[in-house]
């Protein structure tokens, strides 16, 4: 409830309003009510400042430019991940109870200060830029085009609002050892675009170790940014798109193996070398196959990186097996291969699963595992 008070230094009267600000550690804590006296044109860190120069001194707040480019104010303003500084009192009803949080994806440190230390653990499992071998530095050399294309993703201020509100971790705790999140979409996304950049497997990485295939697209990252960021629509789902092209896609899967055929035949040389000279006692490779290795878990051709995308989908039964390419000794592909029915790669659910889905054999909560269990 707003009450009259004194004028401030313009003149103009100033307003007491109710506050309810989370005071506590990570052993626990509580809502307290205050009653602040706010001013024309303030913002909510304005607020938070004030409360602690005269009713809680020991109220511990994160900031730093209080000009919405340093991302440390963040916080969560009546259940809405926000910058504190970029927030004004006037969007607020003179009646309305502001409430501050602190982010509630992050552990708790004290009051509204929490500890996002898992976003810097993704920052350095994220490859960074590769420069291209043959270029020495001050001879890149990029259409403006290109410039233009990733500068959007580099306005990111790393306020972590983002990853906050994400309900992939925001909602499941266990997620984060495979997730990496939004703002690490975004970087993965602009790499991938960068024509420098020498690393080729962005799409493969994204999906396979930064948990791509757990995002739905919900938007609730590009609500939430300050900075108007299309995380969504500019970042992730074109990642997603290119990743699909690559695993599904029979017209690609076509070109791999064409384009394959004679590297695939060397591998499969120099592992039968290996195994001879060993006495056959080397492990056989699945590459040592006569027809080459055709797999459900991505165009990369490497084994670890599929298994690892293969982990992604788990319906509690077994996930189908690798199948062979389906080509003559001499690696060419018969015509009846071109005109099959079935799809190009074997579906990553089985061809004997039938849709819905058995609510028993879901590994996520659904409404009626309790009714049959």
């Amino acid at each position: 409830m707003g009450t009259q008070s004194g004028p401030d230094a313009a003149g103009k009267p100033s307003t007491k309003r109710a506050f309810r600000i989370w005071r506590g550690d990570e052993s626990g804590g509580d809502l307290q009510d205050y009653q602040v006296e706010v001013n024309d044109g303030e913002v909510v860190l304005d607020i938070v400042h004030r409360l602690q120069a005269t009713e809680a001194p020991d109220l511990a707040c994160r900031w730093n430019c209080k000009a919405g480019k340093c991302g440390s104010c963040s916080m969560e303003i009546n259940g809405m991940p926000r910058l504190a500084c970029m927030t004004r009192m006037s969007t607020f009803e003179e009646t309305e109870t502001v409430t501050v949080t602190p982010l509630r994806t992050f552990p708790v440190i004290r009051d509204l200060v929490t500890d996002v230390s898992f976003n810097y653990v993704k920052a350095r499992e994220t490859p960074a830029f590769a420069p291209p071998a043959d270029l020495a530095p001050g001879q890149y050399r990029m259409q403006q085009v290109d410039v233009e294309r990733s500068q959007e993703f580099r306005k990111c201020i790393e306020c972590f609002l983002c990853q906050n509100t994400c309900h992939v971790v925001r909602d499941h705790e266990e997620n984060k050892t495979a997730f990496a999140g939004p703002r690490y979409f975004i970087r993965a996304a602009e790499l991938d675009m960068h024509p420098l950049d020498a690393k080729t497997d962005r799409k493969e990485y994204a999906q396979a170790e930064q948990g791509l295939g757990y995002c739905n697209i919900t938007k609730c990252c590009t609500e939430v940014c300050p900075e108007h960021i299309k995380i969504t629509d500019n970042a992730i789902i074109p990642m997603k798109e290119r990743v699909v092209d690559r695993r599904y896609d029979p017209l690609v899967w076509l070109g791999s193996k064409i384009f394959r055929r004679g590297h695939d035949q060397r591998e499969q040389q120099q592992a039968q070398a290996t195994r001879r000279e060993s006495g056959g006692a080397a492990e056989r490779s699945p590459l040592d196959s006569p027809h080459g290795l055709h797999s459900t878990g991505g165009a990369s051709h490497d084994p670890a990186a599929e298994q690892q995308a293969e982990r992604g989908v788990h319906w509690d039964r077994q996930i189908p097996q690798p199948q062979t390419a389906p080509v003559d000794a001499s690696g060419r592909l018969p015509l009846t291969e071109l005109t099959f029915d079935r799809p190009a790669a074997p579906s990553p659910f089985g061809e004997d699963v039938e849709f819905p889905l058995p609510a028993t054999g879901l590994n996520y909560a659904h409404p009626e595992q309790g009714e049959q269990s």
